[in-house]
C-alpha cells in the first residue's frame, strides 16, 4: 500500500491562541478512540501545527478513512507518503514516481505547492516549486502547468521528513468532543432528535441522552430502536450514556387528571423536568431537543414557551429553523434515517390527543398541573431512581 501516513488538517482550532494545544490534544485523543475500531495499529503525533497519523504495519485503508471522517474537529484528511531528506534529486524522483502510481493517465493540469518548514533545506519554496514543475513536465509531456485552476495540486512539505500528498478528503469539521462541556439530549425514536444530538456534539459537546419509555404501550423493540440510534450518533460523539426512564405511570396519571387537549404539553413539561434533574446529576450544562418551530402541535411558539417555562438550565434546539426535508437530509448523512423510520412508536405518539392545543395558555396549564400535586413528586422520584442506564458506543 502506497499510503502509510496521513496529515490531519483542522480549522478553527488554529485560532484558539494560547489554548490551542488543549484542543489539539483533545483531537488527538478522539482520533485515537476512532482508530481503535479499525484493523491495524497507528501512531499519532503533533508537530508545529500539524497532526500526523502513521500506520505501524498493514491496515485497512477504507476503514481508516471512514473512521477519521466521523471525528469532529477534522477539516481534511490527506493520505501522504513520507520520505527521508536525501537531497533534491531524490525528492524529484519520488514526486515523479508518486504521480505515476496515483495518476497513471498523466494528462492533468497541475500546480506544485512547496512549503519549506525546515529552513536548512538548500532551496527555498519558490525554487522547489519551479524545479519540481520542470521535472514533472519532462517526465510527463502530456501534463501542463495551471496555477489558477489546476486539476492536480501536488503538496510538498519539507519538515523532519518530507511529506508528499495531493488529495484532501473532507472531514466533518466542528470541534473535538469534550472541549465544550456536556449536554443532555432528549432522545426519541424519531428523525429529529438524533440529528439535534449530532449537531451539538459537532461543537465539541459531550452527549448523554434521556429516553422516556412507556411499557406496555411501547415495545422493547421501540426501546432497542432508541439504543440503536444512540449507538449511531456515538460513532461521531463518542460513547453515550443513555438514561431510559419508565414514564408509563406518569403518563397515565396525567391522562386521568388533565384535559386531553393539554396532554402533550403537560407530558412534555414533565419530561423536561425529569431530564433536567438527570442532567444536573450528570454534570450536564444544558438540555438538547429536536424541536422545530411549527412542525407539530407541541412545537408552536406558544407550546415551546410553555414547555421551556419549567427549565432552569439552557435548552438548545439546533434544528429549530429547519424544515423536515433539511432534517431528513442530515439524518441520511449521518445514517440515522433508516433506523428512525422503523415503525415502533414512542410514548409521545402513543398518548397524543386527537385535538391537541396549539396555543396553550400557561396559566391554564399550571392550573391543570395542580390536579397532579398529590402523587406527581413521588412518581418523578420513582421514575428517576428506577431508570435503566445503557452505554452506547
Amino acid at each position: 500500500m502506497l499510503f502509510k501516513a496521513f496529515l490531519i488538517k483542522y480549522g478553527e482550532i488554529g485560532i484558539k491562541g494560547k489554548n490551542r494545544y488543549l484542543f489539539e490534544d483533545a483531537l488527538v485523543r478522539q482520533i485515537g478512540f476512532a482508530l481503535k475500531e479499525v484493523e491495524g495499529a497507528f501512531s499519532i503525533s503533533k508537530e508545529q501545527g500539524r497532526i500526523y497519523i502513521e500506520a505501524d504495519g498493514e491496515y485497512d485503508y477504507e476503514e481508516t478513512i471512514a473512521a477519521l471522517k466521523r471525528v469532529f474537529g477534522i477539516v481534511g484528511i490527506c493520505p501522504m507518503i513520507q520520505i527521508e531528506d536525501k537531497g533534491f534529486e531524490n525528492l524529484a524522483e519520488e514526486v515523479v514516481n508518486y504521480i505515476k502510481q496515483i495518476y497513471p493517465e498523466n494528462q492533468l493540469t497541475f500546480k506544485v505547492h512547496a512549503r519549506r518548514a525546515r529552513k536548512n533545506f538548500p532551496m527555498d519554496s519558490m525554487t522547489i516549486n519551479k524545479e519540481l514543475g520542470d521535472r514533472i513536465l519532462k517526465a510527463f509531456p502530456m501534463m501542463r502547468v495551471d496555477v489558477h485552476q489546476p486539476e492536480l495540486n501536488i503538496y510538498v512539505e519539507i519538515r523532519k521528513q518530507i511529506h508528499i500528498y495531493s488529495e484532501t478528503i473532507p472531514g466533518c469539521k466542528g470541534m473535538p468532543i469534550g472541549t465544550n462541556g456536556k449536554g443532555m439530549l432528549l432522545l426519541s425514536g424519531g428523525i429529529d432528535s438524533p440529528v439535534a444530538g449530532w449537531m451539538v456534539a459537532k461543537r465539541g459537546v459531550e452527549i448523554e441522552a434521556t429516553y422516556f419509555h412507556a411499557p406496555p404501550y411501547t415495545s422493547e423493540r421501540a426501546k432497542q430502536k432508541v439504543i440503536d440510534l444512540a449507538t449511531l450518533v456515538a460513532r461521531y460523539a463518542g460513547p453515550i450514556k443513555l438514561h431510559i426512564v419508565n414514564f408509563t405511570d406518569i403518563q397515565l396519571y396525567i391522562y386521568d387528571q388533565c384535559p386531553h387537549e393539554e396532554l402533550t404539553i403537560i407530558m412534555r413539561r414533565y419530561m423536561m423536568r425529569i431530564a433536567e434533574r438527570i442532567a444536573v446529576e450528570s454534570g450536564a450544562l444544558g438540555l438538547i431537543t429536536g424541536e422545530s418551530i411549527g412542525q407539530v402541535a407541541s412545537q408552536t411558539m406558544q407550546s415551546l414557551f410553555a414547555t421551556n417555562e419549567v427549565c432552569t438550565m439552557p435548552v438548545f434546539r439546533p434544528v429549530i429553523g429547519f424544515d423536515k426535508l433539511e432534517i431528513v437530509d442530515l439524518a441520511l448523512k449521518i445514517q440515522t434515517y433508516e433506523t428512525s423510520i422503523q415503525p415502533f412508536e414512542d410514548c409521545c405518539t402513543i398518548f397524543v390527543a386527537k385535538h391537541p392545543v396549539t396555543k396553550p395558555n400557561l396559566k391554564l396549564i399550571k392550573r391543570s398541573e395542580e390536579k397532579l400535586v398529590e402523587k406527581i413528586d413521588e412518581m418523578i422520584e420513582t421514575a428517576i431512581s428506577t431508570r435503566e442506564i445503557v452505554i452506547c458506543k
